[in-house]
Formats: C-alpha cells, sequence, structure tokens
C-alpha cells in the first residue's frame, strides 16, 4: 500500500527560520559573554552563581575599605613611633645637658644659662607629645579624644593635666589603634614608676654636703602615693667612739600609715650612706653628712614634664655645687625612668606596626581567596567559551545555508 506524506512549504520555511534565529539569539548570547568575559552576565543566566559573585564582590569591597583604614590607622601609629623616637632624641640631649651643669667648676649664672637650653629642650617634649596625626587627631590621645593631650604647667603646684582617655584601644583582626596610650607614655603612676623628686633644704652653718640617691620601688603594692619629709632629728658622735649615729623622723602627707622613724651609724671617719627603708614600698639612700635640721623631701612626680621642670628649677636657683649635684641625681634618675616609660610605648607601637603588617599580608590572601570563589562563579572559560562561539557560528551558517536551499524546493520553482 502506497503512503503519501504532504507536508507544507510555509511550514517548512517557518520552522528553518525559527531554527534560524535560534541559532543567531544564541551565538549573539555568546558573543556577548566572550566579550564580558563572562559567564554570568546578568542574574538570569544563572541566579545561584549571581547571588554567589554577588556576595563576593561585597567582601572583597569590604576588604578593600578594612585595608584603606588600616593603612591609615598604620600611618598615624607609625608617626607615634617616630614622634616618640624623637622625644627620646630630645630627652638623652636634656640629660646630656642636666649632667653638665653638675659641674663643680660652674657658677649659679652659668647654671642659669644651661637651664635656659633644659627649658628650651621641655618645651620641644610637650610639643612632641601633643603632635597630631595627618588627620589632625592626637597621636597620644590614648582611648580617643579631639583635645589637646597634655596641658601645663598649671598653677602652683605646677603640673600637667593629660585630656585624653588613658588606655589603648584593643586591635581586633581587621585593625590597629589609631593612637598611643599617651598617659602610659608621659604619665607616671607612683606604684607603677615610681618617679620621686628627692630635694633638700640643709642649715647653712656649718656647711656641708648632704645628697640622696633617687628613689627605688621595693614593693609597689606598699606605695600610697603620699608624699614624704625626713628630717634629721638628731647626730650622736660621742655615745659609741668612732662612731656616728643619724636618727631621723619621716612625715607622710597624706598621712596612711606613718609617722615613722629610723636611725643608722656608720664610722665617723667616713662619710655617710644611709639606707632609708622605711617608707612602705620605697627606699632612697642618704650621702654624705648629715647634719640636725636637714630636711629632705620626696614628692611623686605625675609626669615626665613635672621631671623636666624640677630639674629646671632646681638646676636655675641651685645656691651652690651641693645643691646643684643633688639636684643633677635626681634629674638624670628621673629622667631614665621617664624614658623607660616612653621606651615600653615605642616597643608598643612597633609590635601594631608588625601586627598591622600581618592583618595586611592576611586580607591580601583573603582578598585573593575572594576573587577566586567569585571568577569561579561567573568568570567565562574562554576556551571553552571561544570553542563554543566558533561550533555556533558554522552551526548557523549552515542553517543558513540549508535554508537557502530549501527556499528552492517549490512546485512552482520545479514547473518553471
Amino acid at each position: 500500500m502506497t503512503s503519501f506524506m504532504r507536508l507544507g512549504s510555509a511550514n517548512a520555511y517557518d520552522t528553518a527560520l525559527r531554527n534560524i534565529m535560534n541559532r543567531q539569539t544564541s551565538l549573539a548570547d555568546l558573543q556577548e559573554n566572550l566579550t564580558a568575559g563572562k559567564r554570568v552576565v546578568r542574574p538570569s543566566d544563572d541566579p545561584t552563581a549571581a547571588a554567589q559573585a554577588e556576595r563576593a564582590i561585597t567582601r572583597s569591597a569590604r576588604i578593600e575599605t578594612d585595608q584603606r583604614a588600616l593603612e591609615s590607622q598604620k600611618n598615624s601609629i607609625s608617626q607615634g613611633e617616630s614622634t616618640l623616637s624623637d622625644v627620646t632624641d630630645a630627652l638623652q640631649s636634656f640629660r646630656e645637658l642636666a649632667a653638665s651643669a653638675g659641674n663643680a667648676s660652674l657658677g649659679a649664672g652659668e647654671r642659669k644659662s644651661i637651664a635656659l637650653q633644659l627649658s628650651g629642650l621641655r618645651d620641644q617634649v610637650l610639643a612632641l607629645a601633643n603632635r597630631k596625626d595627618t588627620n589632625g587627631l592626637p597621636l597620644f590621645s590614648g582611648l580617643g579624644s579631639a583635645q589637646t593631650p597634655f596641658v601645663g604647667p598649671q598653677p602652683l603646684p605646677q603640673d600637667y593635666t593629660f585630656n585624653g582617655l588613658p588606655g589603648q584601644v584593643a586591635s581586633n583582626e581587621v585593625s590597629i589603634p589609631y593612637a598611643l596610650d599617651g598617659d602610659r607614655a608621659f604619665m607616671h603612676l607612683p606604684a607603677r614608676d615610681g618617679v620621686y623628686n628627692v630635694s633638700l633644704t640643709t642649715v647653712t652653718a656649718p656647711a656641708h654636703v648632704l645628697t640622696t640617691t633617687g628613689v627605688t620601688l621595693t614593693n609597689p603594692s606598699q606605695v600610697s602615693g603620699s608624699a614624704y619629709s625626713i628630717s634629721i632629728s638628731g647626730v650622736d658622735t660621742t655615745s659609741v667612739p668612732g662612731t656616728t649615729t643619724v636618727t631621723y623622723d619621716i612625715n607622710e602627707n597624706p598621712n596612711v600609715s606613718g609617722p615613722f622613724s629610723g636611725s643608722a651609724s656608720y664610722p665617723s671617719n667616713t662619710s655617710a650612706n644611709i639606707a632609708v627603708t622605711q617608707i612602705p614600698g620605697l627606699s632612697l639612700s642618704i650621702q654624705g653628712a648629715p647634719a640636725v635640721g636637714d630636711t629632705i623631701a620626696v614628692d611623686p612626680r605625675p609626669s615626665i614634664f613635672s621631671v623636666l621642670d624640677d630639674a629646671i628649677n632646681a638646676i636655675g636657683n641651685a645656691p651652690d655645687g651641693n645643691a646643684a649635684q643633688q639636684a643633677v641625681g635626681q634629674a638624670l634618675n628621673n629622667v631614665d625612668l621617664g624614658m623607660n616609660q616612653i621606651s615600653s610605648v615605642r616597643g608598643q607601637a612597633g609590635d601594631l606596626l608588625n601586627r598591622a603588617d600581618r592583618i595586611s599580608s592576611n586580607q591580601d590572601k583573603r582578598k585573593i581567596q575572594v576573587e577566586a570563589d567569585r571568577s569561579r562563579a561567573e568568570d567565562l572559560d574562554m576556551v571553552k567559551g571561544v570553542s563554543d562561539f566558533q561550533n555556533q557560528q558554522t552551526g548557523y551558517q549552515a542553517a543558513l545555508q540549508s535554508y537557502a536551499q530549501v527556499q528552492k524546493l517549490s512546485l512552482f520553482n520545479y514547473i518553471s
């Protein structure tokens, strides 16, 4: 049995034309992907991949923001560390100049001239402590304050105040502090730092030499922060032949656990070296030839600026070589203690800079990983893309040629 199948020319033409249009659309999409270098040009191409790529882009932008903030923080801390280096240099110059004032051959006028030079160095240290970063914020404001950190000297009793917030902002996985703890660097606590100034008031007749060492911390937990006055109440050279016994009384202000008293003996043909250990948590030594009526004042110094002021006033107003020697000894001891505090904070700045480098390195690695996630989600495999484009282009050209041939297969063309 013979079967007959009849196909309409219009249907064949429409089908061929539809296939051509589909191939043209696919070819245009592939061309767009190749031009953009992306497999996902719009969310409708692959919603899941588009969402993954968007999250990766957001994380990458956040990393870049954190890195810019970290760079600003690093610059501030670096400037702070450099400033502390300048402060150390200025204090070292102060120390050397103060030491020269202990020369016994110097007169009162020369000591005043040295004190004037010391004042310039004190002003330089104060200006450095109040230095600001490129954003106009203090480098040593601690936990944060836009005010000038250190103000002074205040009206008598002369001293300085810290207007920042003591402490150090904690670092986290993406940032470090903007400022260093100026309170820790330049301000002193009696129980923590043990910075005391020891000044003498000696009887004028008979003239005698008397000096003291600097104060030493022996038990910080016992330190009250009070000031002390040591009065020489007795010097006995007769009770024990060849031996001098010195007695002294210690008053405490404000009084916490005093008053105290003590005594010590030494060979009469030698200078005294009396260890005063009755002050809670502190000790010092009295050296020379104490006399009844001599008074030794032991005062806590709350800042490095106070230490510098004490040295300037004591050296500039020293009535004689003995007073100048005492002033120089105290200045050297207390400046050294202050420099230790500054060195400690400078070490913290160095640690923060090292931490910033580690954070930056970790963020760079994280950004590379995030960029890889984004690339996997939306980027086009160029080799595969070019191959697909060429295949699609070949198919499109073949479809066009086939359509052109099919157009000729018409009954009317055959009859003609």
